[in-house]
């Protein structure tokens, strides 16, 4: 056996230690995004942001690193929408009535009773109109939208009242998001509405802080809602889009040919999601009434009337004068 000398055997273990920590480094000079989002890891949000990542890391060549944050695990929904602004958070997965208190006009896409359909909803968000959004998002507040996704159709629960029409929402204390438009139609329905973070609604409900809420069906059952709420309601009184940002700043220093490469993954990821999503739509709520609750379907002619009676006039000048109009049209 030959014997290794004290210099060869350093040698040897310097280009060991070399070799090991070559992939760190490479790791080391990827880009990395943080990408978060307010709804659970079981949700079909989260999950798209995942499927993009694995998309981007390959297409890239590791270059790019997307680590996904669901689960509000980086704050509220307004936290997370204010750290892509100031930068301390590359992207964010959120409605678009949460972005409107940064870009006004921006919460007109998730108004109630806005959207004729899912189709209409579509349509709109590929036409200039989406284009002119985003330009007022990059120049007032230093973010951009890179990607569209359907979040679904929303709906009331109650824990303990039965909701069989709008007279009974009055005094009725409905959780909300932080937003006014949404606030707004909690009270032409005549309820008492309580903004609250969704990471904070699980309890909230079960404690009894609130009535009940508001949400699409995949987000009432990844939540567990049906645990702590006894009545769906199947009011649909907003379909929401979810919309992906970015902050403008760490966008810009991503090389044109890798910024198209991530457009693209989102959007493959987003078309996953958008089929997710309508095909759960099509039969939790007779999984939810096998769960337990008690599912009603009122008149929602009944719904819609006082909301489109006073919103969209409460909120014109803030949207811009014509801009429900011009959707109705879209």
């Amino acid at each position: 056996m030959t014997k290794q000398t004290r210099r060869e055997f350093m040698a040897a273990a310097a280009a060991g230690t070399a070799a090991i920590a070559a992939p760190n480094i490479l790791r080391a000079q990827a880009l990395v995004l943080r990408w978060a989002d307010g709804q659970p890891a079981s949700h079909p949000s989260p999950q798209s942001a995942v499927k993009a990542a694995a998309e981007i890391k390959e297409k890239t060549g590791g270059r790019i690193d997307v680590q996904s944050f669901p689960n509000g695990q980086l704050g509220s929904s307004r936290d997370m929408v204010e750290s892509v602004a100031s930068g301390a958070l590359t992207m964010v997965t959120e409605g678009a009535a949460q972005l409107g208190q940064f870009v006004p006009q921006l919460s007109i896409i998730e108004a109630p009773y806005i959207w004729k359909d899912a189709a209409h909803m579509t349509r709109a968000l590929k036409s200039p109109l989406i284009d002119e959004l985003n330009k007022a998002l990059v120049e007032k507040r230093g973010m951009r939208m890179i990607g569209v996704n359907y979040y679904g159709v929303r709906h009331l629960t109650s824990g303990k009242k039965a909701i069989n029409s709008v007279d009974d929402m009055k005094g009725f204390k409905l959780r909300v998001p932080e937003v006014d438009t949404f606030r707004a139609m909690a009270e032409a329905w005549g309820a008492r509405p309580t903004p609250l973070n969704f990471s904070e609604l699980y309890l909230a409900l079960s404690q009894g802080a609130v009535d009940g809420q508001e949400n699409p069906l995949p987000t009432i059952a990844s939540a567990k809602l049906g645990e702590v709420q006894k009545y769906l309601v199947l009011t649909a009184h907003i379909i929401t889009p979810r919309l992906v940002i970015v902050n403008e700043a760490a966008w810009q220093k991503i090389p044109q040919a890798d910024r198209d490469l991530v457009v693209a993954a989102v959007d493959k990821a987003a078309t996953w999601q958008d089929n997710e999503i309508l095909e759960q739509e099509k039969g939790l709520a007779d999984t939810l009434a096998k769960g337990g609750m008690t599912v009603i379907k009122p008149d929602n002619e009944a719904f819609r009337k006082p909301v489109l009676a006073t919103v969209p006039a409460k909120f014109e000048s803030k949207w811009g004068k014509g801009l429900w109009d011009r959707i109705q049209g879209l």
